[in-house]
């Protein structure tokens, strides 16, 4: 398989505390990979690093073979095809779900109106939110809320979708919605990385789970032999208590 984005000897610091040591990791284009751990372990921060929002200390992130890392590169250019989706909604209060998805591709791809609002209503369609269109995010539900947030960043149409703990904001009742989304992007071949604490979901969808523990990726494996027979004491310790 193809090879999209390879990770490589990824290190992070803040001040003296290091949050990702000597991570390396190949995602094949088209996989779904699920990050799990407990909070603290690097998962968010390592998403935040791939999208540039953070810099790295060391090592190199290569989409496509291309070093994105490298300081002296502009960065909006390359999150504009990684897409990145965060535990808060992040939705303009002001604007209708319409101005919410379409603001970005107008403004940074320069794509006009009519062109925007039409993908922007297909996407709205596909995830069963075209009645919604004209209204505010205040009249939405959270996973309604959440579901906009997702199909704003795939208006900006990613090479890459990382996930950032996309539920844990919602009631329980309102988590089936927006995995259902997961679900049909992975249908769709979307590269994915997903951070979450939904491990039956995790099983479910993933073709891939990486345990991260202290900033490091302790195991890596299909999600049969994560979940039923991980190699490592600490993955058998974190999966005991969160199971």
């Amino acid at each position: 398989m193809t090879v999209k984005l390879a990770l490589r000897s990824l290190t992070k610091r803040f001040g003296p505390i290091t949050v990702l040591e000597d991570f390396s990791l190949d995602v094949a284009e088209g996989e779904l990979i699920c990050l799990i751990g407990a909070s603290g372990s690097g998962k968010s921060t390592l998403l935040r690093c791939i999208n540039l929002l953070e810099s790295i200390d060391n090592g190199q992130i290569l989409l496509d073979d291309f070093d994105i890392a490298e300081p002296s590169l502009e960065p909006d250019p390359i999150r504009q095809r990684i897409g990145l989706v965060f535990q808060s909604f992040n939705l303009f209060p002001h604007l209708d779900v319409l101005d919410n998805i379409t603001l970005a591709p107008r403004k940074v791809l320069k794509k006009n109106r009519s062109e925007t609002e039409l993908l922007a209503m297909t996407l709205l369609q596909r995830f069963g939110l075209e009645s919604k269109a004209r209204a505010f995010p205040d009249h939405l539900s959270g996973g309604q809320q959440q579901r906009v947030a997702i199909v704003r960043t795939l208006a900006m149409q990613p090479e890459l979708l990382l996930l950032d703990e996309i539920t844990s904001a919602l009631d329980p009742e309102l988590i089936g919605e927006v995995l259902d989304v997961v679900r049909t992007l992975k249908s769709e071949n979307m590269t994915m990385l997903l951070a979450t604490h939904e491990m039956a979901f995790a099983r479910e969808i993933a073709d891939r789970v990486c345990f991260l523990d202290g900033g490091r990726l302790i195991e890596s494996g299909p999600p049969d032999v994560i979940f039923s027979a991980p190699a490592e004491s600490r993955t058998r310790e974190f999966l005991s208590r969160v199971l």
